[in-house]
């Protein structure tokens, strides 16, 4: 692969979309009016997420940069360390650490990030309002608004994978099946009939789901064509 390639799925906020290249720099487009699209200076970036607003780098050495708006303190991550994973929910920046522990800055009005006490993690995922982490033990943490149900995750176990909706929480157990819970009113929790699933992912209001085979199911609002994943095939989980 050419430096330069994007060599990881890209990452995309409300508004724009970031592209992490194989030299350890990032791409950014669309709506910048933040400054969330100023990532051309980066260097030996390993993983990036978006939120809205803004744009999150993981560097090789387990630091975190930032970009985009400063108001609800979702960039403060320059001090974080030992950093291996990354989340963003709308307003707020989730941070996994390498001894399992997490981090989280930014809009806590629903108490998304009132992560510091977990421990064990070895996976994070934030929507709108919500933040959840994944343990290795299979359990899935919850913190955050709670009247849609995207916290109801407290009798789930075995699980292997998690991702964060708008208002929904979906994961995938060691079985292969798919469970999720909260905002349903497009049908994107409805996605318990799906087996073979290695990989998940959740938007706004819809839910996609990766199976063995490399094909990809959907379910939930179609309104911009964000469910027309018929014909796709040999698609990769996520490293």
């Amino acid at each position: 692969m050419a430096a330069g390639d994007v060599h990881a799925a890209p990452n995309t906020g409300r508004s724009h979309s970031v592209g992490l290249c194989a030299d350890g720099t990032v791409r950014a487009t669309g709506w910048n009016g933040a400054g969330q699209c100023d990532v051309a200076a980066w260097r030996g970036v390993t993983g990036v997420a978006a939120g809205w607003r803004r744009t999150l780098g993981l560097v090789a050495d387990g630091t975190v940069v930032a970009a985009g708006r400063l108001r609800e303190g979702a960039c403060d991550v320059s001090h974080w360390r030992e950093v291996v994973a990354l989340a963003c929910g709308d307003w707020h920046s989730v941070g996994l650490s390498a001894d399992g522990t997490t981090v989280a800055v930014g809009n806590d009005r629903r108490g998304q990030c009132a992560v510091h006490t977990w421990r064990d993690v070895v996976a994070v995922a934030a929507g709108s309002l919500h933040t959840v982490g994944l343990t290795d033990e299979g359990r899935v943490l919850a913190v955050g608004d709670r009247s849609a149900g995207a916290c109801d995750v407290g009798a789930w176990r075995d699980v292997v994978a998690v991702a964060a909706g708008s208002f929904h929480t979906v994961a995938v157990t060691a079985a292969g099946r798919a469970v999720a819970v909260g905002g349903n009113d497009s049908g994107q929790c409805d996605v318990a009939g799906w087996r073979g699933i290695v990989a998940v992912a959740a938007g706004s209001t819809h839910t996609l789901g990766l199976r063995t085979d490399g094909t990809v199911v959907a379910a939930g609002s179609n309104g911009h064509g964000q469910c027309d994943i018929t014909g796709w095939s040999a698609i990769r989980p996520p490293a």
